[in-house]
């Protein structure tokens, strides 16, 4: 049969699709600035949610780049061969939403468990990764800042010692090297040390909390942290 299956398409790909076509079309020229995110949801009736999540593509890619208050400028056209890369990048990883979500009900729990049945050596190994942490922020050097919250969020799940504990949320950890929820966080959650540091001080409010053996206040920390950045990407 000359029939293909219909499937769902995300939003923000098609979002996506349109602004590498009005590229494309020489609507943009290379060194241009592209409308701004409020522009774009207008134009084509979506939420800055998805527009944010199709730049972060495009970003991904290397077709735009974001500059400090000033906007999203074109890098380069695409060729045929590479104007489907930030589509297929956005249909083929979770969505930040989806991130966010799964991780704001899975994660705070843990801390909570975390917090009632932990070691001394587990604190004092945390605390090492928060001091990394807090001299990459300092620095304004993200990609190893973002390896360590990583590492951070990794040694919670591991301190709960337990084997379904860590194959539930180990996987939801492990999204953060999903180039997509990359690029967001990079650009919107952690674009500069102000944004670092602050994050720091989050983290290091979750793993006080979890040392004073608090279960209700360490959920609530880390229930914070993504309420945070939930509200960041609905801004």
């Amino acid at each position: 049969m000359p029939f293909e299956k219909v499937r769902p398409r995300k939003v923000s790909a098609v979002a996506a699709e349109q602004i590498i076509s009005a590229i494309k079309a020489d609507m943009f020229p290379v060194g241009s600035k592209l409308p701004s995110e409020f522009e774009l949801a207008e134009e084509m009736g979506v939420s800055r949610p998805s527009i944010r999540e199709a730049l972060s593509a495009l970003q991904a890619v290397g077709l735009i780049a974001s500059r400090a208050g000033s906007g999203n400028y074109v890098l380069k056209i695409p060729s045929t061969d590479e104007e489907q890369d930030a589509p297929h990048l956005i249909e083929n990883e979770a969505g930040c939403l989806e991130v966010m979500e799964a991780r704001s009900i899975l994660e705070p729990p843990v801390a909570a468990y975390v917090a009632r049945k932990h070691s001394p050596d587990e604190i004092a190994a945390l605390r090492d990764i928060l001091v990394i942490m807090r001299e990459e922020a300092t620095k304004g050097e993200f990609d190893p800042y973002f390896e360590a919250d990583k590492a951070f969020h990794r040694g919670l799940v591991d301190a709960a010692h337990s084997h379904l504990i860590t194959e539930a949320v180990i996987p939801l950890v492990d999204t953060m090297d999903q180039t997509l929820y990359r690029e967001f966080t990079h650009h919107y959650y952690l674009k500069n040390v102000t944004d670092l540091e602050q994050v720091v001080d989050v983290h290091c409010d979750i793993l006080n909390a979890i040392a004073k053996g608090d279960p209700q206040l360490a959920a609530e920390k880390v229930e914070e942290h993504w309420r945070r950045m939930r509200e960041i990407w609905e801004a």
